[in-house]
């Protein structure tokens, strides 16, 4: 990096976001495992859950028939997704007095550079708690961060303390932070690829940082390189405050089967009439079709 100005990145994570939006406009879930999405004895998913319903192992995208069974006390709510639109729009304003490079991950979550920013002195772990002050003045949710020169350390950084979290990695402590990592904590590595890499005797960072790239093209092609790097602290990735979209989509989940021909035809129109109408709407077009059942 000599001649070049360390980045200074942040990443900014709502804490159990559509959860606590929830337990904030209902006084009476405060204090309770709540589940967003999905029925206790039905099918569905998670799409989020309070802290207090991850203490008996519930976690986003599990069904919400097995989240019953983990805690049977919890509160099914439905999702409002309009609800937390508007907060998220809330939030972005936050992040649009810090930076106009921002990188908005998810309602809830975004990357900012503010390496060019003078703000509070310019320092960017001031920057991210003064966010985490304006979030929960303006919206009573609370946020957490993450701080440092790279999109993979700041991301990492902003989970390291949760609930309520502030943490940074400096540049001089990136490569031996992500030394001390299991490999279950990259961005990046699934539980596939994790289990993939646990049986190659890949346990940490530093397990991850003895392999050569080569060796690394081998068992895992084109990730090779991105693994290859971050295990080292690097990841030149910028932060993108425009983003091309790759994908469109719409799905349902059903409370009972779908039995007949007809019946599942008839759904699947429907749901193809919504992705022509957000395409028709974006002024895009598709070239590879799938069909999810």
């Amino acid at each position: 990096m000599t001649g070049e100005r360390v980045r200074k990145i942040i990443h900014v994570d709502m804490d159990a976001f559509y959860a606590s939006v929830e337990q904030r406009d209902d006084p009476a879930l405060r204090g309770r495992p709540v589940i967003v999405g999905g029925r206790p004895n039905g099918r569905g998913v998670v799409a989020a859950c309070s802290y207090e319903a991850r203490t008996f192992g519930v976690h986003s995208a599990m069904p919400s028939a097995e989240a019953g069974r983990r805690c049977p006390d919890a509160v099914f709510v439905r999702p409002r997704f309009e609800v937390y639109k508007e907060v998220s729009k809330q939030v972005q304003a936050v992040f649009a007095e810090f930076s106009e490079r921002v990188e908005p991950l998810s309602l809830d979550e975004a990357y900012l550079d503010v390496t060019n920013s003078e703000l509070l002195g310019g320092s960017a772990v001031r920057m991210a708690r003064e966010i985490k002050s304006l979030i929960r003045e303006r919206t009573r949710l609370v946020a957490s961060a993450g701080v440092s020169y790279n999109k993979f350390l700041a991301k990492i950084a902003s989970d390291h303390d949760k609930p309520d979290g502030l943490f940074w990695v400096l540049p001089e402590d990136g490569e031996a932070f992500v030394a001390t990592l299991p490999i279950g904590r990259f961005h990046g590595v699934g539980p596939v690829t994790e289990g993939r890499m646990r049986a190659l005797g890949i346990e940490t960072g530093a397990d991850l940082a003895r392999w050569t790239l080569a060796d690394l093209t081998a068992e895992f092609g084109s990730s090779a390189t991105y693994y290859h790097r971050v295990a080292r602290g690097i990841d030149e990735r910028p932060v993108r405050s425009s983003r091309v979209r790759k994908s469109l989509g719409a799905e349902r989940t059903f409370g009972t089967d779908l039995v007949g021909r007809e019946d599942m035809l008839a759904f699947l129109e429907r749901l193809a009439d919504e992705v022509l109408a957000d395409l028709a709407a974006r002024e895009l077009a598709g070239s590879t079709l799938t069909v999810k059942v």
